[in-house]
């Protein structure tokens, strides 16, 4: 059986020429209304073998397909599009911005010069501009006019100023890799902590000391423990102790004096005083109480 045909995904150097490249530059900048008005504000999918683009939009709106995935972009902001990804893009008329296009030679000096484990440009990411909208304007106003003129050391300028960008742009991805790993880091700190617990509730160690183990600050714990389990560290140490008193009074005819000694309590007012704050009767009452139902 002969397989379907796939559609077939234009490959461009930039969309809509036949040349390989325009300049001997190893970058390429224009506004985005310059190549999108003359195909009626939509760029149809397409891909490049070997080149990667930023886009900024600043104003209007822009409706990217990355991949088969929408996204609209309202706010200023700067999509990567990494060698190969299949994207097309529909704009507003009153879309202002700038595509900024890189040949491999300078993506390969930027990553170099970002380091192996920042691969800001690896990854189809879009990141808000927030308050840095105008700042990061003024950055690609100055590329676009230097790509337009004849200055000396013109390369050396645009390098520049797409070292910035790109030094942005990782920062952001730096931090969206970050906050993506952090969920991941407080269970694991947190399952540590419980561990801990558990293998010292009779102890009555510090909660400083539990934190100092796990290598955080009390105050990281606190948050961790508040975040995943909704109350913080000390509660959760007291709620292991009163569980193990809860077992205690239920299956076994322990006193109430040696309960507390079990439990590492210096003294059995002391057992008694938290039993009765975090459950509401005394140890003696909640024994009483099995008893008569049963």
């Amino acid at each position: 059986m002969n397989k379907p045909d796939l559609p077939s995904i234009p490959v461009f150097k930039l969309y809509g020429e036949s040349l390989d490249w325009p300049t001997p530059d190893l970058l390429h900048c224009e506004t985005i209304s310059s190549r999108s008005r003359e195909h009626q504000w939509e760029i149809k999918p397409h891909r490049h073998a070997d080149l990667c683009q930023l886009l900024f939009v600043f104003k209007g709106q822009a409706q990217l397909e990355i991949e088969g995935q929408c996204t609209q972009l309202q706010t200023p902001a700067i999509q990567v599009l990494p060698p190969l990804s299949v994207h097309g893009f529909r704009f507003s008329e009153d879309v202002e911005g700038f595509i900024v296009t890189l040949a491999t030679p300078l993506i390969n000096h930027l990553q170099a010069q970002l380091g192996d484990s920042v691969q800001a440009l690896a990854r189809a990411e879009h990141y808000a501009a927030g308050a840095d909208g105008d700042y990061l304007n003024s950055l690609f106003t100055a590329l676009q006019a230097e790509y337009n003129g004849h200055q000396p050391a013109r390369e050396m300028l645009m390098h520049s100023l797409v070292s910035v960008i790109m030094v942005w742009v990782s920062r952001q991805a730096i931090v969206r890799h970050k906050a993506s790993q952090r969920p991941q880091r407080q269970r694991e700190y947190l399952n540590g902590f419980i561990q801990l617990v558990e293998e010292t509730y009779r102890q009555h160690v510090k909660v400083e000391d539990l934190a100092h183990r796990l290598g955080i600050s009390v105050s990281h714990l606190n948050g961790t423990c508040r975040e995943l389990a909704g109350q913080p560290a000390l509660q959760i140490m007291h709620e292991r102790q009163l569980l193990e008193a809860k077992r205690l009074l239920t299956y076994t005819s322990m006193t109430i004096y040696e309960m507390s000694e079990l439990l590492g309590f210096s003294d059995p007012t002391n057992f008694t005083r938290l039993f009765r704050r975090r459950v509401g009767i005394s140890p003696k009452a909640f024994r009483d109480r099995l008893k008569a139902e049963q």
